[in-house]
């Protein structure tokens, strides 16, 4: 596997479980984007890429409006 800001990404995805309450939980306030959640969870962007991914894949996660102007979109948890 590749690695990824010096993390292998077997190693990422092995965080799934424990990172999904703190992402459901950062979003509990309002929808944030990829890296606004990074940023209030400091964790880089890239790792939040691949945990925000499998959360909406599996439907934890829905998408909200349209993208920023950066071309994010905000997720919030599905209701």
């Amino acid at each position: 596997m590749r690695k990824q800001d010096g993390r292998n990404i077997t190693e990422v995805m092995k965080d799934e479980m424990i990172m999904k309450g703190k992402i459901l939980s950062s979003l509990s306030a309002k929808p944030k984007t990829i890296p606004e959640i990074a940023e209030a969870l400091e964790v880089p962007s890239e790792e939040i890429m691949f945990w925000v991914a499998a959360l909406w894949r599996y439907g934890a996660l829905e998408e909200v409006g349209k993208p920023d102007s950066d071309g994010y979109y905000s997720y919030q948890p599905t209701q």
